[in-house]
């Protein structure tokens, strides 16, 4: 079981509002977006109090999907405060996440 809080287009401005956020755009379907799921649970755990991490079934919620250009998945985006301020596309190694969130949270 995941320990990412699920999105949908209804809570998800208020979510990543305040603080650092990671969001996982990913589907069932999705090879790759199953492959990555173990490696943000482990930083969901890691960055406890610092880093909330979501996901974004982009099946249900293809608003949110549009909105933020999401055209291949799994696509994890770095916002803080409201703002983008990194993506990853494909399947990323846990260190390269991790920099990407140390980065946002400076």
């Amino acid at each position: 079981m995941s320990k990412a809080v699920e999105l949908t287009t209804q809570s998800f401005d208020e979510a990543v509002s305040k603080g650092v956020t990671l969001v996982d755009f990913w589907a069932e379907w999705c090879g790759p977006c199953r492959m990555i799921a173990p490696l943000l649970d482990e930083l969901a755990g890691e960055y406890q109090g610092r880093v909330q991490i979501v996901k974004v079934n982009v099946d249900n919620e293809g608003d949110l999907a549009a909105r933020y250009r999401v055209n291949s998945i799994p696509t994890l985006l770095v916002i803080r405060d409201g703002q983008e301020k990194g993506r990853l596309v494909g399947v990323q190694p846990k260190a390269k996440i991790a920099a990407a969130l140390e980065q946002a949270s400076q």
